[in-house]
Formats: C-alpha cells, sequence, structure tokens
C-alpha cells in the first residue's frame, strides 16, 4: 500500500513540476539552446533498444570474441599452472617422507608460496579480463553516442532515448524506433573505416 501512495506522490509531484514550469502563453513553447522558443510539437523524438544496438554492433561482437579467445587462452595457462602446482603436491606427499623435517619444512614452504603466487596471478588475468570489458563498453558508448549525435543532425531529432525494458520510457509508436536504422548505419560506419582507428 505504501508503495503505492509514493508512486501517486511521485507522480503528483511531476505533474506540479510539469504544469508550474509551462510558460504562462496559450501556446505550448519551451525554450531552445539558443534562447529561442520553440513549439513543443516542432520537436522530433526518436528512440533506439540500447541492448539490440549493442549486440548487433560488428565493432562489440568482433571486441568481445577477441576478450572470449583472450580468456579461454588464460583459462588454459592457468590450468597448465594448477596441474604442474597439483603434480609437485603429489610428488612432494610421495616423497616427503624421505626428506629431514628441515627439508620438508622449506618444501612446505616453497608450495605455500607457489600456491599464492598462482592465486595472485589467477586474480591479475581476471582483473585484466574485466578491464579488458569496461574498456570496451566504454568504447562502444562513446562510439554509439558520437554516432546518434551525428545520426540526429542528419535526420533532424531533437531527443534520441534509450528504451530498455524496465527503464524509463515505458512506451514508444513503433514509427519512433530508429534502433534498425541505427544498428545499420554504426556497421556501415565501422565496415568502412581504417582498421587503425577502428580500434
Amino acid at each position: 500500500m505504501k508503495k503505492g501512495f509514493k508512486f501517486i506522490g511521485v507522480l503528483g509531484f511531476a505533474t506540479v513540476l510539469f504544469y508550474a514550469c509551462q510558460p504562462k502563453t496559450t501556446e505550448n513553447t519551451t525554450a531552445t539552446a539558443s534562447g529561442e522558443a520553440a513549439s513543443i510539437s516542432d520537436l522530433s523524438i526518436a528512440y533506439v533498444y540500447t541492448d539490440s544496438v549493442i549486440n548487433q554492433y560488428e565493432f562489440f561482437k568482433k571486441k568481445s570474441e577477441e576478450i572470449t579467445e583472450k580468456g579461454k587462452k588464460f583459462e588454459g595457462d592457468l590450468q597448465s599452472r594448477a596441474r604442474g602446482f597439483e603434480q609437485e603436491v603429489a610428488n612432494f606427499q610421495q616423497t616427503g617422507g624421505n626428506m629431514t623435517p628441515n627439508q620438508q619444512r622449506a618444501k612446505q614452504e616453497e608450495l605455500v608460496k607457489k600456491e599464492q603466487n598462482l592465486m595472485t596471478y589467477r586474480d591479475n588475468l581476471m582483473q585484466e579480463l574485466s578491464a579488458d570489458e569496461s574498456n570496451l563498453y566504454s568504447d562502444v558508448y562513446d562510439k554509439v553516442q558520437k554516432y546518434l549525435k551525428s545520426y540526429a543532425e542528419e535526420n533532424n531529432i531533437d531527443l534520441i532515448l534509450s528504451y530498455t525494458r524496465g527503464g524509463a520510457v515505458w512506451y514508444g509508436k513503433d514509427a519512433l524506433d530508429v534502433t534498425k536504422a541505427v544498428i545499420e548505419g554504426l556497421n556501415k560506419e565501422y565496415n568502412t573505416t581504417p582498421a587503425d582507428s577502428a580500434k
């Protein structure tokens, strides 16, 4: 019940703000960046399905595959080192009885250090992959945002919204959906960009 009141309260507050911010004229107008008044009916709005744009963007797919391959290589290397360490532990367990107490203690300390090094190595690999993924998303968002700016200018669009399930936009007419055109444009731009500048 409290949730309902909270939601109604937010809607009521938003309504008050909306009407309070309306200019005292008979026509619905809004100020543009240059200070000129423009009719709200003149605003051109579109939206894109964010997940679709990212997942179908060739640049993102290619770089994601590279990160996946790098992850597989890291995993193989890590498993190889872990097997070597396990074999060394097994050998010590079998032959440790033939060592003096000092030799056993030294070998145990050596194995503990090797295990710590293995864990540090694993953590470093995971951090590197995580950083690669984070950098990829940052690059993708920068590229998409740059493209959307030029797309909006070319198509006289004042506002392009990000449409995600459960996001801020709950409904939009299909005619306002420019996702397909944006994906095609992004991929065309990516595929015609020289390899050096596409990195």
